[in-house]
């Protein structure tokens, strides 16, 4: 399947859904591309998952930002592979540092940078800590088992306009609780 193939049908999915994320957040080893960066040299030419390129366009072209979240020890090779791919100008945040905190460190930094909340992110990760621990900072977090594809994108909408759904139906609960007019016993008080 092309990249414009993927790209058209990932534009139908987008379609679909009415509540949509301001920021996609990728991992970049297995999630983007099918290997570790620390084990390949910057003279290779990597490639992505078959779906990513056309995921990522299709993203863009709906005017939804796009950044990167990874703990790879090897930021330099990472960037190099970016930049050879053709896809650095797609991002409009890129945190790739080695790290002990599961990526909170990089949300917070992608917080910082975009002023985009984490209940307005949907972030795609192959490793369930990082899954576990950014979905406890707010934002949508789906785990991928063999890179992003055009399932997991569909997955990650439909929990993500879920959790938009249940925060809107709480926030509304807190202010038909919270904002009843006093009792009018009270006014002279």
């Amino acid at each position: 399947m092309g990249d414009e193939r993927v790209k058209t049908e990932a534009l139908q999915i987008i379609g679909m859904f009415q509540v949509l994320p301001r920021l996609v957040v990728f991992d970049l080893d297995y999630t983007l591309w099918p290997f570790y960066c620390e084990c390949r040299s910057k003279r290779e030419m990597p490639s992505l998952y078959p779906h990513a390129k056309g995921i990522l366009y299709a993203l863009k072209e709906k005017g939804i930002d796009l950044a990167i979240a990874s703990r790879s020890p090897t930021a330099d090779i990472a960037k190099t592979f970016i930049d050879k791919l053709s896809i650095k100008s797609m991002f409009v945040a890129q945190e790739i540092f080695s790290s002990w905190t599961h990526k909170t460190d990089h949300f917070k930094k992608i917080h910082s940078s975009t002023g985009v909340p984490f209940d307005s992110m949907l972030f795609f990760d192959d490793e369930n800590r990082n899954i576990q621990e950014v979905s406890k900072m707010g934002a949508t977090s789906i785990l991928v088992d063999n890179g992003v594809n055009l399932g997991a994108l569909q997955e990650g909408l439909t929990k993500f306009s879920e959790n938009r759904k249940t925060a809107e139906k709480n926030r509304q609960k807190w202010l038909t609780k919270y904002s009843q007019k006093p009792n009018s016993s009270n006014k002279n008080a």
